[in-house]
């Protein structure tokens, strides 16, 4: 009876410890990630020099609650969802400046 109780105990031990793994490799980590991605999505301002998901670049000119104008080229705008921004490169300078491949 006593050889029953000491595996499942050590059975629920090592359920345990393969739950601890798997929380501090996987799950803490995509948590954190996506805080960083909420963080910087929420800190989103005028002028700010973004890429999109899709790859474009541009300067956000306009920001609403949900959505972005983006500025891709001269008199080229886009209005995209706030989520479809990918990383932010820069603060008030348009790409192109930046970019010699970009300029005209």
């Amino acid at each position: 009876m006593s050889a029953q109780q000491g595996s499942l105990a050590s059975s629920l031990i090592m359920l345990a410890l393969m739950f601890g793994i798997l929380y501090f490799f996987m799950i803490r980590p995509q948590q954190t990630q996506q805080k960083k991605r909420q963080e910087m999505l929420d800190s989103l301002r005028k002028g700010n020099t973004v890429i999109t998901i899709g790859g474009i670049y541009g300067q956000i000119v306009e920001v609403k609650e949900d959505s972005l104008i983006i500025q891709i080229a001269d008199n080229v705008r886009i209005r995209t969802l706030r989520g479809a921004v990918s990383s932010v490169l820069g603060k008030g300078e348009p790409t192109k400046d930046k970019d010699p491949e970009l300029a005209e």
